[in-house]
């Protein structure tokens, strides 16, 4: 174990992605005076708070401009009015729990070693590092990534919303340069500056970031055992309950239920079940009940891991989905109830071949990856508008049938 697993040739592949932005961002953008004369007002602002006149100008090189792309991501973010069922077929999928169980043999002894450590279930770390960076796929997307000094830049300057955010962030971002973990022109991330396998702001980054492998950096961006190390110091930090559950799908009776928190006996004599039958671990435990598709839905009693869960990203789907892809990295069987859906839905893996189909007729470009995003459903609109079909976009059996016909 003395070899940490790294991601194959990253810091190239991230070198090539920072030169071409940054070629791809001066030829596009004329220089800003306002913004250049923000730039020189907070260098004081970073000077005063411990980063050096050299750090601020470096890592200000060649940053003339805010990024549009990030103000036009900040205020258009179609993830947070997906349907449910959308959001959870596309975390909580095929490709990427196979790729868990994979990775999960592949890195066995780094997973031990954080648990030991940590605490922390290796296939909730699993989970979280598949819906953060696609196992670190999006590290190798030029689409994604951007200079975090230049986007934190940015929401500091011309974001209202998030202008406190800014500049916190970027304080953050030039201490983690000054502190040599990372090389400027690899520190890139999403359009708010959330960064490696894991997905950290850089605050987050500076309260938790560890370094398992022993190199003498936290490199949560080359490291995977660093990134996973990482996440599971937040979910430790944050109160983690070393082997407890974070929630069980549930069957709850037709009246109403009480709001809050009680322990599982309560919730038992109120006519709450686990839904595939087997009694609950602990009676005494306390646990809430979520219904994030309503009674129709798949229902949930979460426990004090949920909540941890949620100091990651405080999002109820977000937790379940962590909590559900767990599950299922660890050879769970799917639920016992499916999410509510106005179509009839695709078995595993039939996504993959919808996209192909799209993708051979013409309609569909992106990536065949089993997640039915935005991109997939235009193309099965504009497939329906083309086959004289009622025009849903959704990712349906009949769709692919209609398909295969073609």
């Amino acid at each position: 174990m003395r070899q940490p697993y790294r991601t194959p040739s990253l810091p190239c592949l991230l070198a090539l992605f920072a030169a071409l932005f940054c070629t791809v961002a001066q030829a596009a953008d004329q220089p800003d005076p306002a913004f250049e004369q923000w730039v020189r007002e907070f260098r004081q602002t970073a000077i005063s708070n411990g980063i050096s006149a050299q750090v601020y100008d470096q890592a200000f090189k060649g940053i003339t401009s805010p990024d549009q792309w990030v103000l036009d991501r900040a205020s258009f973010q179609p993830e947070f009015k997906a349907p449910v069922w959308q959001y959870f077929d596309n975390r909580v999928q095929r490709r990427a729990i196979e790729r868990g169980k994979q990775e999960k043999e592949k890195i066995a002894p780094w997973l031990d070693k954080i648990e030991k450590r940590f605490g922390v279930d290796p296939d909730i770390l699993l989970a979280i590092w598949s819906v953060e960076s696609s196992f670190g796929g999006i590290l190798g997307n030029d689409k994604v990534l951007r200079n975090v000094i230049r986007s934190l830049a940015t929401l500091a300057y011309a974001d209202q919303k998030r202008k406190k955010f800014g500049r916190q962030q970027l304080l953050a971002a030039l201490k983690i340069l000054q502190a040599g973990d990372i090389e400027d022109r690899y520190l890139l991330g999403s359009w708010a500056g959330a960064m490696g396998h894991t997905q950290f702001i850089p605050t987050s980054y500076l309260a938790y970031a560890v370094d398992i492998d022993g190199d003498g950096k936290r490199d949560i961006w080359n490291s995977v055992p660093d990134a996973l190390a990482t996440a599971a110091n937040l979910l430790s930090s944050n109160g983690w309950q070393r082997g407890k559950p974070w929630g069980y799908e549930v069957t709850i009776p037709q009246r109403r239920l009480p709001a809050g928190k009680l322990t599982v006996a309560e919730w038992e004599k109120l006519g709450v079940k686990r839904a595939n039958g087997d009694p609950f671990p602990s009676k005494a435990a306390v646990a809430e009940l979520k219904l994030p598709d309503g009674r129709q839905g798949p229902v949930f009693l979460v426990f004090k891991n949920f909540f941890v869960l949620k100091r990651y990203n405080n999002s109820d789907r977000y937790a379940i989905a962590i909590g559900l892809l767990a599950d299922r990295i660890g050879g769970a069987p799917p639920l016992v109830k499916d999410w509510n859906r106005p179509f009839t839905p695709l078995q595993s893996g039939q996504v993959e071949e919808l996209q192909k189909l799209l993708n051979q007729q013409g309609f569909y470009s992106g990536e065949i990856d089993g997640k039915a995003g935005p991109a997939t459903r235009k193309a099965i609109r504009a497939f329906e508008a083309r086959a004289g079909v009622a025009v849903k976009g959704y990712p349906s059996k009949e769709v692919l049938e209609l398909l295969q016909r073609q």
